[in-house]
């Protein structure tokens, strides 16, 4: 919103939610069912529309692949979630002119129709009335919307975002966009009342808008140096840079696309190309090597349009399967095979908590691939390569997150320490801040617990630290040679308390089961009413019981003052992080010299929780 709304600042569908799209329906109807008129209005409408939603798309993936654009990045800030919901109603206005130029070309007496599906000429003189009136009107309407009442009441809404994305140049209020839209019909209809109006200036100018919209917003440089060396080339078309510029700077560099209006009237900022060039030779935003990386991996194959490249809007709230995304699987399963044949690790999203930096990088793999042997050379594989990457950027720590610490994988991690161990790097798997926040999820006054997934590392540290306190614990595993083995861990006082099960129906009496494996609607039937299911299996459980309490997966809320959060970690909620990754940035901010790979050190449980409260994290 503008910091002080004025008249007509919401638009009429802005309430409707998603249900705003129904507004394209009765185009999408008429074009179907050949009810359509002479000219195919509403095919060509619904046609254009589409290819606009594709640009957008197109640029907004581009624009969030970190390895194309840190390069020659612009703002080295990032984006949040405050404004991605801010600008998650970016295409109103391409309802608003669907419905102006559909009453246009149906308004009696000097309604528009019959045109040729291209005219040359045509297109020349629309470009023509651009360059001319068109961009001489934005560039004082622009003006003008910069005067402090003006400003206040809509265009302060734009510029609240001070880095931009590429749909943040639509990002505009009703009463706003009203008067562009009556700017950029000059180009159109200059066109129709001199001769020349065909159906292609309509593509062309309205996604040709778009891609030059796009271009000015996408906060990553790539007009390249040759081609603004032209003779009077940064007159005729802006950089990304000097958009950049209007942004940051706010009252300088208004022109639509083309800056010979700035340097006409003065308005050009001074800084405008030395930032070009320090933006394209890659000096605007320096890539610089994280202090923190976590590694995480694919889950379910949908979860591929939750990254932040994919669909923007659905990657900013915790990830759940949508219906909408069942028609798209057979292009994830495509994706996955060309990932296991051509993919890398990739940068998945960059915070920043206080002076620590922070990344998310990604291996090319999907939960699926992890229960196939065959499938376990090649994921190491990817693991290692990320990890030796990190270690010669000078990355401090790497995480390693969900399945790419497998026990049977790489030993939680051991596999890549023992294989390289002169690395700089530490490795991480995070899992004794993991057991702590299960175990802070148990009342204090238990005293017997039962534990599924016992023999894991997780399910041996928990079930150590909790016999050593006085909890009776009974392990379920069929493997009597590693319970033995856990056994002779613990202190004499302690294995009294350690018991070894292997059916489930040895916790039918207990009523806090410690859940690290799957445990179906059958199996949690053996439990007794008012069992709390503490859990640390992933996926977390189906609710089957509504007698029972289920936790949550362990997990912490970064600390307040972390910034640059833009997309949910899969299903953790805005600003929360699963506990292996909390543990990962813990390690960096502690500063510990040691790597955490393979068994859980039990005793460094509590140790390891008090620097996690020490640092502002709280628990989920």
């Amino acid at each position: 919103m503008a910091t002080n709304p004025g008249l007509w600042t919401k638009f009429p569908w802005e309430d409707l939610g998603n249900f705003k799209y129904l507004l394209y329906v009765p185009f999408a109807a008429v074009a179907l069912t050949g009810n359509d008129d002479s000219d195919n209005w509403a095919a060509h409408i619904c046609m254009i529309t589409l290819l606009r939603y594709i640009v957008a798309q197109i640029f907004v993936s581009i624009s969030r692949v970190h390895r194309i654009t840190e390069r020659t990045r612009i703002q080295d800030k990032g984006i949040s979630f405050e404004q991605i919901d801010r600008e998650d109603n970016w295409d109103d206005f391409m309802i608003l002119q669907v419905y102006v130029m559909t009453a246009v070309h149906y308004m009696p007496h000097i309604g528009f129709g019959d045109f040729p599906l291209y005219n040359k000429d045509g297109l020349w003189k629309m470009l023509w009335f651009h360059i001319g009136p068109a961009e001489f009107a934005y560039y004082w309407l622009h003006r003008i919307l910069h005067h402090k009442f003006l400003y206040a009441r809509y265009h302060s809404h734009h510029h609240a975002s001070f880095v931009p994305e590429p749909i943040t140049g639509s990002v505009h209020p009703f009463m706003e966009h009203i008067m562009y839209t009556a700017v950029f019909a000059i180009p159109l209809l200059g066109a129709f009342f001199v001769g020349g109006a065909s159906v292609s200036m309509f593509y062309v100018y309205l996604v040709g808008f778009d891609f030059m919209n796009a271009i000015g917003h996408c906060n990553f440089e790539f007009m390249p140096r040759w081609f603004m060396s032209i003779p009077g080339m940064k007159y005729l078309i802006y950089t990304p840079s000097f958009h950049s510029l209007h942004h940051s700077r706010v009252h300088a560099n208004f022109c639509l696309f083309m800056p010979i209006y700035d340097h006409m009237f003065g308005t050009v900022h001074k800084t405008s190309d030395s930032l070009y060039e320090r933006a394209i030779t890659g000096q605007a935003a320096p890539k610089t090597a994280p202090d923190v990386v976590f590694l995480g991996h694919g889950t379910n194959l949908v979860s591929l349009f939750h990254l932040p490249f994919m669909f923007r809007s659905f990657s900013s709230r915790p990830f759940e399967p949508k219906w909408w995304l069942a028609p798209l699987w057979p292009f994830c399963l495509v994706t996955m095979f060309i990932m296991r044949a051509f993919g890398k690790v990739f940068v998945h999203d960059k915070h920043r908590l206080r002076n620590l930096k922070m990344e998310t990088w990604v291996t090319p793999a999907w939960a699926i691939q992890f229960f196939f042997k065959s499938q376990w050379n090649f994921i190491n594989s990817k693991i290692e390569e990320a990890i030796l990457e990190a270690n010669d950027s000078g990355v401090k720590v790497i995480g390693l997150g969900a399945l790419n610490k497998n026990e049977a994988l790489n030993g939680g991690g051991k596999l890549f320490v023992d294989n390289h161990p002169n690395l700089r790097i530490r490795v991480v798997h995070g899992n004794t801040l993991t057991a702590a926040a299960v175990l802070k999820k148990i009342p204090s006054n238990v005293t017997e617990v039962f534990v599924t997934g016992a023999t894991s590392k997780l399910g041996r540290a928990i079930s150590l630290y909790l016999a050593e306190r006085g909890v009776k614990v009974t392990m379920m595993t069929q493997s009597a040679e590693r319970f033995q083995q856990i056994l002779d861990e613990a202190p004499l006082e302690a294995r009294k308390l350690i018991v070894h099960a292997t059916k489930l129906e040895a916790g039918a009496h207990c009523k806090d089961w410690i859940i690290g494996k799957f445990c179906s609607q059958k199996d949690q039937s053996i439990a007794p009413p008012g069992t709390t299911f503490h859990q640390f299996v992933v996926p977390p459980l189906q609710e089957f019981r509504s007698d029972c309490v289920y936790t949550d997966l362990p997990a912490f809320a970064m600390p307040d003052d972390t910034k640059y959060f833009k997309t949910c970690e899969m299903t953790m909620e805005r600003g929360c992080v699963h506990a292996c990754h909390a543990g990962a940035v813990v390690h960096a901010l502690e500063g510990w010299d040691f790597h955490e790979v393979g068994a859980i050190d039990h005793t460094r449980i509590d140790l390891t929780w008090e620097a996690a409260m020490k640092h502002g994290m709280t628990m989920k």
